[in-house]
């Protein structure tokens, strides 16, 4: 009996990965086990397989079976992560539009976006974020608006970047967002890898892995995208056009937005990023799966195939 999504709905996943989490209590029966390493793994493409199974017109359990009960204990975890991740930072959510702008744009086209967004909507977008955000969000967002993060000089603060990496350890576990929003907004892209590269020395784990820890919603997905913005711009926008093509139907606010606004700045070093991850180029996923009058439009924007 087939079931449609209304009645499953997305939870049914990270349900489903819970219990099979319980198959860490087996792993000393070893060979004598059922499971094995799929040796084929890709993370990101079983989390866009679990989407598409969810997001269509009917739920396909067919596949979501077949992802959940043919991958390791570690795999599953590495799938529920990604998977919450994905689910909470909606592809096109005016909080995640709001962060990509923000994050991305030059000082010059940042005043730009903010006196157009003033004179159509006759109100400051400052007074926008502060009514309609709260908490860490609003501040990262109000921050980020500011326009102030330090330019490279050249030079390298090996003290201030131990310094940063100290206030970010010890801050963890705490019920404030300290200094959190003054180093990852106010801070050189060139320092912040430094000190993304020294924090996971001193304690062990990525950056990324103590802010899912630290925080909570719309908190943790603004964070965990700025410091994807901060690590690799070109990457960051070459996962956002993957999401918008794997979605039931192509997001095409996303393309447009995303292709537009790079193809006179960074549009080339996407399409490479966009290859090397996921092993299609851009072109070739526009093609495929690209329909209607714009679709002309976006592969010009594209340009070229990616050999």
């Amino acid at each position: 009996m087939s079931m449609s999504s209304r009645e499953m709905g997305p939870s049914v996943t990270p349900e489903i990965l819970s219990h099979l989490g319980l198959a860490n209590k087996t792993a000393a029966w070893g060979t004598l086990g059922t499971l094995r390493t799929f040796l084929s793994f890709s993370v990101d493409k079983d989390v866009q397989r679990l989407l598409k199974a969810i997001t269509g017109q009917g739920v396909d359990c067919g596949a979501i079976v077949e992802v959940l009960t043919n991958r390791s204990r570690e795999q599953r975890q590495l799938i529920s992560r990604a998977f919450q991740e994905r689910t909470q930072q909606a592809s096109d959510s005016a909080e995640d539009v709001t962060m990509e702008i923000l994050a991305t744009r030059t000082p010059p086209r940042l005043q730009e976006c903010l006196a157009a967004y003033g004179h159509d909507f006759q109100v400051e977008a400052e007074d926008d974020i502060k009514s309609k955000t709260s908490g860490i969000l609003r501040d990262l967002l109000l921050a980020l608006a500011k326009g102030g993060r330090e330019s490279y000089s050249g030079i390298i603060d090996y003290n201030l970047a131990e310094q940063d990496v100290q206030a970010l350890w010890q801050d963890e576990g705490r019920s404030t967002q300290g200094p959190w929003v003054l180093i990852l907004t106010q801070r050189n892209p060139k320092h912040l890898t430094r000190v993304f590269e020294q924090y996971r020395r001193r304690t062990g784990q990525e950056l990324e892995e103590a802010v899912r820890t630290r925080f909570r919603g719309d908190a943790r997905a603004a964070l965990l995208s700025l410091a994807s913005v901060i690590r690799n711009t070109p990457l960051y926008f070459a996962d956002k056009l993957h999401r918008a093509l794997q979605e039931s139907e192509p997001n095409y606010q996303v393309l447009m937005r995303i292709l537009i606004s790079r193809s006179e700045t960074d549009l080339l070093s996407i399409r490479a990023e966009f290859k090397k991850k996921f092993g299609k180029s851009l072109y070739s996923s526009l093609q495929d799966a690209v329909t209607g009058d714009c679709r002309s439009a976006l592969l010009a924007l594209c340009r070229a195939e990616d050999i």
